[in-house]
């Protein structure tokens, strides 16, 4: 399911790829293949997921200080939710930083589907 900013009360929310209602089990699958992957999590559920260069907008590629790039991913026993915010762990406010593109968004899609069924995880 795609979620989609909604302003309220003066508030912004992100846009996220959200898996939920996931089965008893699956999201320790999930994470278990995350750590493998990309080490541990920050911040108790937080995986970051670097998006591969050849990927990078124009801002981004010009941007060598500021890369890598990664999305980030937030797993709990519920549900798998993907920020389809494109960022980086160097800085907090640059003009690189953004929502992804049509095709960065179509790799991370494919990615995170990709996992599922890897694991075989029926969504």
């Amino acid at each position: 399911m795609l979620h989609y900013p909604v302003i309220y009360a003066n508030q912004t929310f992100m846009k996220q790829y959200v898996i939920d209602e996931l089965r008893p089990g699956e999201a320790d699958k999930i994470t278990d293949y995350l750590i493998k992957t990309f080490g541990p999590p920050e911040l108790s559920s937080l995986f970051w997921i670097p998006l591969p260069g050849d990927l990078l907008s124009g801002t981004q590629a010009t941007h060598k200080n500021c890369q890598p790039f990664y999305f980030v991913v937030d797993i709990n026993e519920s549900q798998m939710s993907c920020e389809l915010l494109v960022r980086t762990k160097n800085t907090i406010r640059c003009n690189c930083i953004g929502y992804a593109t049509p095709e960065q968004r179509n790799w991370l899609l494919t990615y995170i589907d990709s996992i599922f069924e890897r694991l075989e995880i029926i969504t």
